[in-house]
């Protein structure tokens, strides 16, 4: 009994202090997702306080109190500050959270410095990063941060003609007379296919050919097989895929088994699938200027350009890499964090595994996008 008792004297005794010192001292991350008490931020009595309240406010959504305190709030509007935090029209941008956030001093005198500061952006299809080179200036006896304003290019009134190719699908209605005829499913094929052993799991990379006439909405799910035939695993694809394909398109695609190893697999099952669907081939996306770089820092970097007349929201590019001989070696995807508006050029940068980098002799991009109202 006494030993009960001792022993909840120590919790009590252990959770008010815990209490105090998360009151005296709170976590800089919990502030920032807890939505008020902002009277807890450090006072900007130095520049890396000052950038550590900005990220905050941002990561609050605290947008007046975030732009109050901008040493040169004069040179835009609040407006203007938000747009070009969380873009001027809807994209992954507009939807994202703010996950965490880094600061790195990179210089310092008595009345200025410089600090970068990298905010990582949470969203449905994972992260992205924003890296921004901040000027700290100080004034009496705080710091104000100058805020490196992007603005978004306007688009200038025109006329943007329009010639592409369409498909209407006209299924069988309630009062048709036709029995069980309906339009018939596309017919696509998986071309290539390689499974691989892969950072503690199995990875099962290839392509898919829509070898139809009509487009097509399409997925591909895999299952692992063990010896003995039974199933160790499915899973199909989700992001790294373009699920749109029009006639004689191909896409590539990436499933990925964790803690699997490709040892215990005897064989694998596919199993493409593709639904008929309306589609057109606009909006247009030229990719331009596309280089693969070679290690260290592998990566395939290149502009998108929408060539439609529509805002596209949200642009994923899917690149496919291959060895001197052709063979397929991986499968990589990048998301752009702003819509892309007619005719303005955005770049992307796609990071490789060092390892591929130093394998991969050529590649092949193409881009899925989404655009409101209507998938493409």
């Amino acid at each position: 009994m006494n030993s009960g008792r001792l022993l909840a004297i120590v919790i009590g005794t252990v959770t008010v202090v815990l209490i105090i010192v998360g009151t005296v001292w709170p976590v800089p991350s919990a502030i920032a997702m807890a939505g008020s008490g902002s009277n807890l931020l450090d006072t900007s009595s130095s520049p890396q306080a000052a950038v550590d309240n900005l990220a905050n406010e941002i990561g609050r959504l605290a947008w007046e109190k975030a732009y109050s305190s901008l040493a040169n709030k004069s040179e835009f509007t609040e407006l203007e500050f938000v747009r070009d935090l969380t873009g001027t029209y809807p994209g992954l941008r507009t939807y994202a959270t703010l996950d965490s956030f880094d600061l790195r001093p990179l210089h310092a005198s008595t009345d200025e410095a410089q600090i970068q500061l990298k905010l990582r952006w949470s969203t449905v299809v994972g992260t992205f990063l924003d890296t921004r080179d901040l000027r700290v200036v100080r004034s009496g006896d705080r710091w104000s941060v100058l805020w490196p304003i992007v603005k978004e290019p306007r688009v200038p009134p025109q006329v943007v003609p329009v010639n592409y190719l369409r498909w209407d699908v006209i299924y069988r209605g309630p009062e048709d007379d036709w029995g069980s005829q309906d339009v018939e499913a596309p017919h696509v094929r998986i071309v290539d296919m390689h499974p691989v052993d892969r950072s503690g799991g199995v990875v099962i990379m290839g392509e898919l050919l829509n070898e139809d006439v009509v487009p097509a909405f399409v997925t591909v799910k895999a299952t692992l097989l063990a010896k003995n035939g039974s199933a160790i695993a499915t899973e199909d694809s989700f992001d790294k895929i373009s699920h749109v394909l029009l006639p004689k398109q191909v896409t590539p695609f990436l499933i990925a088994f964790h803690d699997v190893a490709l040892s215990e697999v005897d064989s694998v099952h596919m199993e493409p699938s593709a639904t008929l669907i309306a589609a057109s081939a606009d909006p247009v996306i030229e990719i331009e200027d596309q280089h693969l770089s070679p290690p260290p820092g592998a990566s395939l970097t290149g502009k998108l350009v929408n060539q439609s007349g529509q805002v596209v929201n949200v642009a994923q590019v899917l690149g496919t890499f291959y060895d001197k001989s052709g063979q397929l070696i991986w499968v990589a995807n990048e998301y752009v964090d702003r819509a892309l508006l007619p005719q303005t050029p955005v770049s992307f940068a796609m990071s490789l595994p060092a390892d591929i980098g130093v394998k991969a002799s050529s590649e092949r991009a193409i881009t899925a996008t989404y655009s409101s109202g209507r998938f493409q």
